[in-house]
Formats: C-alpha cells, structure tokens, sequence
C-alpha cells in the first residue's frame, strides 16, 4: 500500500481488495442487475465470474489513491479512460488561452453490460433500485436490497463536495486575447427558450471576427437571421417535440404513444436531426450558397450529434447548457429523484448521472450508431456511450448564474459556470393594450408557460383567473402555445397577450410564475421578480427547487398538483419581504456578471490555439497540412500557393486541429478475449440471419413494387452474397485479428492487478503504426518480463523479508508470463490491426473526400477575395521557409520573382 495514503484509507482499501468492491458509477445498474439474477440462481460458478469481472474495477480505484485523489472520486471519465482528447489543452478560464499537453488517460474499463430491463420499463418487480415516473425522471433506490447487495457498499461518503457558500466573483476580460477568426457552428434542439441564449452568444463571437451559424429547428428561421446569424435548418418540430414531452414527460412513453406510432416518429426525427446537424458542418450557406465547413463547433447537449461531428471533422468542440450535465456530489442529476435512505447523498447525487445517461442512451444508441455508419465512423460500444463527454473531457459550460447554483468543487477545470446569457434588450413599443393596462394599476404578476403545450388549456385558464381573484393580485397572462384565454377581453384586472419580451416586460411587473425554463426564470430573477415555478418535466423541477432554496420564491408547485388554492399562496408568498428581498439580492449578483462574455472567454481559452493557426496567416485556421514538409496552411493560404502553382492539391491532406479517439480499452486477457469473443459471435449471427431475412426483404419490396421476377431474384441473389461476405469477413477477422489484439490487450494491462503502472502503447492508426506498437511492445515486454523475473523479488524481499520473497517471485513470473505473451501475440495482431485499418480507410473514404472538396470549395471562394498583403504574407513566407529548409532548393531564384500588383505572380 502506498505510504502517502492515510491509514484509515488504507484500511478500507484493503477491505475493498478482500470484497471485489465496484464504484457506483454507470455500471451499478449492469452489476445490480447481474446480482439480482445471480441471486436466484444455483450455480455458484457463475455468479464467482461475475466476481471476477467486476473486481477489475477496483483496480480503478487503487490507481486513483496513487494519483492522491478521493477515494469515490467524481472522474467518471477515468472508467471510460480508452478516450482521448488529443492535443486539446484544459486551462482554466482565467488562464491565458495557451496549448496544453493531452493528459495520460490509459486506464481501461470493463466491458459493456446490457441494462436490466427492469429498470429500463420501471416496474416494481423486486428487487430493483431505479424506476422511471411520470414526471421525466428517475427514482433511484441505492438503499434497495439489491443495491446493499454489492459487496463493500460504501456506508460513508467521500470528502464533501458542497458548493462553496458564496459565490465566486464574476471577473470581465480587459482586452479580447483571442485572435483566429473561425467558422463556428452552434448546434441546439429545443424551444425557443434554449435557442433565445445561444443567439445572444452568437451575437458576442462575431465580434471578434468570427462567421457564426446558428443550426437549428426550421420554425426558428426568422427568429435567427433577424439578429444577424446565419441560420442552417436542421429538422425537427419543437412544437411537436415540446406537445410529446407534455404527455409522455417520463423516459418512457405511455402505451397510449406506443400504438399511435408516435415513437417512431420521434426515431425518425431524431435521425433526420442527425443529419441535419452534420449537414449544417459542412454545406454552404442555404440562402446565398456562401461556402462553410466548421473550424469549432459549440452545442447544447440534446442535439446529440456534437461528439461525433467533432470526431468526423476533427474539430475543437464545447458543449453548453442550462441544465446541469456532469457529474458531481453536490446535487443530483435533474431528472433524478432519490430514496437514500442511510446513503450518503453525496454519493447518491453522484451516481445519478450515470444512471439517467446510460438509459438515455439505451434509446438513443442505435439510432446514433446507424447514423455513424453513414459518415464512415465506427459504432461507439454500449458501454461507451453514457457519459461520453464527461470521459472525454470536452469543455464545458453552464450558462446559469453562481449566485444562484454555485460550481461544485469536484468540477475539473474544463467546466465553467459563467453566468446566464442574456441578449440585448430588443428595441420595443408595447402595443396600447399592453401599456394602459400597465399604467391604470399596480404592477401586475406575469403568468405564462411558453411553449409548453398544456392538454386542457380551458381548465387551466379557469385555474388562473380564480387564483389571481382570490389573492387580489392583477395579472398579464401569456397566451403561449396552449393559448390560453382564447380570445378572451381584458378587464382591470387581468390581460391575456401574445409574444412580448421578457426582458421589457419583467422591467413592469412585481411577480412572476412559469414552468421553470432556464431562460424565463433567468430574465425574472435579473430583474429582482420573485418567482414562482410549474415544472413541467425535465430540469424544471430543478429550477424550482434553486429559487426556492435562494428564498426568492415558494417551492415549486407540479402541474399535476396546481390548484387556484396553492397557486394563490405562493403568489402570495412572491410580495412577502423575504421573497423580495433575495429577488434583490440576487439580482445585483447577476448585475456583476457578465455570463456571455465569460462564456466567449471559456471557449477560446479551451481552444488549442497553436494547434489551430495557420503558419503563414496566424489569424485564419489551419485546414490543411503539406505532406512533405509538414506545413500547417489555412484555405486561402493553401490555394493562394494552389493558384500560383507552387503546390498542387494532392500534395495537401486534411488538417485535425482537435483529433477524437474512441478506443476499445481492455483489463485482462480473460474479460478482454471473452468481450471480443461475444462480438465475434454477435457478427456472425446477424451476418447469418441476414443470409435469409435480406433476400426476403427483397422479395416483400419487389412485390410492393410489381417488380419482374428476374430483377427481384437478380437483387435477392446479390443481398444474400453480401451477408455471406460480411460472414466471412467477421470470421476471418475476428479469428486473426480481433482476438489476437484483445488477448494481447489484455495481457498488457495484466500487470495492474498487482498495482503496477502499465504505460500505454499508443494507438494503432495504420499499417505503419501497427508495425512501431509490435516492435515496441515486443522489446517492452520482454525486457520488462525478464526485468520483474529479478526486481521484484529483490524488492519485496527487502521490504517484508521471506515472505516478500515469495510474492516477488510469484509477481515476477506472473509478470514475465503475462508481459512476454504480450509481446509475443502483438507481433502478429498489431500489424494485423494495423492493416485492416489501413484497408477500411481506404474503403471508407467518402466523408474524407467529402469534408476535403468542402473545404476546397471554400478555399475557391475566400481566394478571390485575397488581400495583396495576405498573398505576400503566404508567398515570403513560403519561400523563406523552404529556403530555409533548404539551401540548395531552385526556389532561391523564384524567391526574387516579382509580385505584382493584384496580388499574384507577375
């Protein structure tokens, strides 16, 4: 054990060596799920494998002590270590905008586990330990009998991770340090509440000279252009997506939604939003057929299509949202609702993140998949997919005020909260209704529920009237998209009015009372209203209880449980002294902030500034790279030297500024041989159904079509080859690559399991590569094997005597064993890994190629537009970086070549 950890410490690793203890992270709910079945089940070997399989996950937590970190540490992102975000520094905001070295992140992960099904539907079936309700969000029982289940439960939480007391103060930049003007998309699903906040960011970036694309849903068009972004449809209803959340607000849908087909009408759309956000990469502006292919990309969470567009681009990418999304014991995850009973909270809200993402991606993970396919990338594996961000430590930001939710102290560096985004107010003349009724009374209480659709809006509009009477308060009502009053006329006592901005309105009234969005409650609170929330679904119950803890508002009160009774108390509580005054006090908060321009700040401070400049133009991106020289050219500077002829196109080759890896991590060769042996097989049987269910597909769509019976055969013949092909494919390469490389996977990373450090390898990326890593990893291994047959008896005799003696001995064949066998297999399987991934590059080309005459497409259209100065910027600097290189190069002649006047060879 290692001397710097406590005793105390110690002492519950040890007890966590004897009792295979799992973290409760994502793969509590496989490993429950594994216990309760193994627990009606009389083989007992079984149930042993199972122990053994999740034992390697406290190898996890052993690494973590020797990193001097928390025993129940949040980095979720370490059990998924096989990511890396390559070449993307992880500065804090504060910090000058500089590149950073990728951080070691070889730890590897067990494989993917299937979740229980009980969980998934949320039945009562004991015993179980989380349950999907009504309202969208998940009830999780850690104090279950399963959940107490797992051996060496924790009865104590880690070290606190509160959110400090007080807010930490708001700073403001005192220059722009950023200077690369990019191409930036910004990519949001939602209403226009989660699009309203990222228009007033776009807004900010160009600013500093960056083009800025708005993608978003088609209904938001207008609404988008009007503020001066480009706008990229990208699908989608959100009036349709909003009406669907009101009746189905849980994970699950009601059987009501299952037989009106409306489930797969979602599916579709999701895809086809997919799509859309990849399209909204790469294609040229719709309106004026302006060239694009994005250099960053930002995104709310719920697009879905961040990561992966980022990977297929690669791209820096930052994700931003109102909604807490990562990690942390200070809170739960929103959509959670909790039975702790003796469990440490903290450590309750921690593993609700996991949970509520990995059933989110049991219905999103096909459709993300099949959607990879088409832009060549590889399936993310199911064990991947929770948490994928948080593993990869893409930056983030949350768009909410620290005097309201202060950031938890467990948050890594690449997570900011930066305060809430607010647009400038727009220019408004209230229409005459609006006006006289403001001006004939007391400030009235806003009520509203914007895009929320409501089932019965009549009902709800009685609920109003008779609440806003009993308590003796006037009222400007929004009719939103329920429409609620109908057409019902005004009286002196309430108003019903259309669309009106918030950030005019709230200026006039002393109360407010909406369904908990982010951004209503956010404009309430900057203008000191007390605020009563409805939550809906989602993370406005979340919102609630925030206002309410802060004082400047009652508890929120359900939509299923809103009578004019409740309603009136806690209108009533809004004008109390208390209320008014943490209103106040908060807002004056907010009034020190600057959430957008902190969040334009976090975003180029996470940027890999020197990875992403072109070396001839600093201030345009890098797009390309020069093959022989190794150049980093941005588009115009590669087609400035293109059209003078002094490179051709083929001699440049995409540039990734941000490269994504999603590696498939192993722990030993047992699990890792046995993993890969399940998708082998997994393979072949659905390459062998597909002998036979294709070609009747075939069939059933010739008949649909009345197509001739030889043209119906010709293309059954040929869908029944291709599953034979894909049949063999999987057993050849499963057989003499895929095991290979999982068993030499595996023996590699044996050696953690007596607490040595095993260094990564590096990623096999081509033929080449697979040749470097055998030839390594062969040297590597041996010298270590031998190594340990003579150090760690050594070692261990000195420190514990003959008994030291005897483990070193053991350690040092088990590890000569294991290190050598690694050695031996990676000889054949990396060169092999390496070569079927050179094959598939070179099959799976299209989006290369497709990414690549995007951006020449571009290149075309900025080079026409060159400066002299910046074709001299690119012609000198080529030529004295050649003849640099150089000294005896021709171009020392060509060097003397007059430029002329527009900017081009003479």
């Amino acid at each position: 054990m290692d001397e710097n950890i406590p005793e105390s410490h110690s002492a519950r690793l040890a007890n966590l060596s004897r009792h295979g203890f799992a973290p409760q992270t994502v793969y509590l709910s496989a490993y429950s799920r594994m216990h309760g079945r193994l627990s009606q089940s009389p083989t007992s070997n079984v149930k042993a494998k199972v122990e053994i399989a999740f034992s390697r996950i406290r190898l996890y937590v052993e690494r973590r002590y020797k990193e001097e970190r928390p025993l129940f540490v949040h980095h979720v992102d370490s059990l998924h270590s096989g990511f890396s975000y390559e070449k993307m520094g992880r500065p804090n905001s504060n910090d000058a905008p500089i590149p950073v070295l990728p951080e070691d992140r070889d730890i590897d992960t067990p494989p993917p586990y299937e979740l229980d099904n009980t969980i998934i539907l949320g039945q009562h079936n004991p015993p179980t330990y989380a349950e999907v309700t009504e309202d969208g969000r998940v009830d999780i029982d850690l104090d279950s009998s399963v959940a107490r289940a797992l051996p060496g439960y924790p009865s104590a939480s880690p070290s606190s991770a509160q959110t400090p007391s007080r807010p930490p103060p708001s700073s403001k930049p005192a220059s722009r340090l950023w200077s690369i003007r990019l191409n930036i998309v910004i990519q949001v699903v939602g209403s226009r509440g989660d699009v309203q906040p990222f228009i007033a960011l776009g807004q900010e970036l160009l600013k500093y000279g960056h083009r800025v694309r708005l993608a978003t849903h088609n209904t938001f068009a207008d609404f988008v252009r009007e503020s001066g972004l480009e706008f990229y449809p990208i699908g989608g209803d959100p009036k349709e997506l909003m009406a669907y959340m009101a009746k189905n607000p849980g994970l699950i849908p009601s059987m009501t939604s299952l037989r009106a087909g409306e489930i797969q009408k979602k599916r579709l759309m999701m895809s086809e939003m997919l799509d859309g956000c990849w399209r909204s990469c790469i294609d040229a502006d719709p309106v004026d057929a302006r060239p694009f292919v994005a250099d960053a990309i930002i995104a709310n969470p719920p697009s879905f299509a961040h990561i992966h567009c980022a990977q297929a681009l690669g791209v820096p990418l930052h994700l931003m949202f109102t909604m807490p999304w990562t990690s942390t014991r200070a809170f739960p995850h929103p959509l959670a609702n909790f039975n702790v009973g003796k469990l440490d909270p903290e450590l309750v809200n921690f593993a609700s993140y996991g949970i509520v993402d990995w059933m989110t991606w049991q219905g999103l993970g096909d459709i993300i998949n099949n959607w990879r396919r088409t832009m060549d990338l590889e399936p993310v594996p199911m064990g991947a997919g929770p948490l994928l961000a948080e593993a990869l430590r893409v930056p983030f930001t949350y768009c909410w005020s620290p005097a309201l939710v202060a950031k938890p102290t467990d948050w890594p560096s690449n997570i900011d909260v930066c305060g809430f985004f607010f647009r400038d107010p727009p220019q408004y003349n209230p229409p005459e209704d609006i006006d006289k009724f403001l001006r004939e009374g007391s400030a009235p209480v806003y009520i509203g529920f914007g895009s929320i659709v409501i089932d019965d809006p009549e009902k709800m509009t009685a609920l109003i009237l008779e609440a806003i009477q009993a308590c003796g308060v006037r009222a400007i009502i929004s009719r939103g998209w329920s429409r609620l009053g109908g057409d019902m006329p005004p009286t002196d006592q309430f108003l019903f009015i259309d669309d009106c901005p918030h950030e005019w309105l709230f200026q006039h009234v002393a109360a407010v009372v909406h369904h908990g969005g982010a951004g209503t409650a956010a404009c309430g609170l900057k203008n000191a209203c007390p605020t009563v929330i409805v939550p809906f679904f989602g993370d406005q119950p979340f919102w609630g209880h925030r206002v309410a803890a802060a004082g400047a508002g009652p508890e929120p009160i359900s939509h299923k449980t809103l009578t004019s009774s409740n309603l009136a108390q806690s209108i009533q509580f809004c004008f109390s002294d208390t209320a008014r005054s943490a209103a106040l006090e908060i807002s004056q908060q907010m009034e020190k902030e600057d959430g957008i321009e902190t969040a334009v700040r976090s975003f180029h401070n996470n940027l890999p500034s020197y990875e992403m400049s072109c070396t001839f133009l600093p201030d345009r991106p890098a797009s390309w790279i020069h093959k022989k020289t190794g150049t980093q050219l941005s588009n115009l500077a590669a087609h400035i030297l293109i059209k003078n002829m002094i490179v051709d196109v083929k001699d440049l080759k995409s540039y990734s500024s941000s490269p994504i890896t999603i590696s498939n991590p192993r722990w030993d060769p047992v699990t890792s041989t046995t993993s890969s042996g399940i998708t082998i097989v997994s393979g072949l049987t659905t390459s062998a159904m597909g002998m036979i269910s294709d070609p009747y597909k075939d069939l059933q769509r010739g008949k649909a079509n009345h197509a001739s019976s030889t043209s119906t055969a010709g293309k059954m013949a040929l869908s029944s080859a291709k599953s034979f092909g894909r049949f063999n494919l999987h057993l050849f390469k499963g057989t003499c690559v895929d095991l290979p490389v999982a068993a030499a996977d595996g023996f590699h990373a044996m050696p953690r399991l007596w607490g040595e450090d095993v260094q990564s390898h590096g990623e096999v990326k081509d033929w080449k590569s697979g040749i470097t890593i055998a030839g390594k990893n062969f040297a590597h291994g041996w010298v270590g094997g031998m190594s340990d047959m003579f150090v760690r008896p050594y070692v261990d005799a000195k420190k514990d005597g003959a008994v030291g003696l005897a483990k070193g001995f053991g350690k040092g064949m088990v590890g000569f064993g294991s290190k050598t066998a690694s050695a031996c297999l990676g000889l054949i399987a990396y060169p092999g890994q390496g070569i079927c991934k050179s094959i598939r590059d070179a099959a799976k080309s299209g989006t290369r190629k497709n990414i690549a005459a995007h951006r020449h497409m571009e290149g075309y259209y900025v080079v026409r537009r060159a400066t002299d100065a910046e074709v001299n910027l690119v012609l000198n600097g080529w030529f004295k970086r050649s003849s640099g290189e150089s000294q005896n190069m021709a171009g020392d002649a060509t060097m003397s070549r007059p430029v002329s006047k527009s900017g081009w060879y003479a």
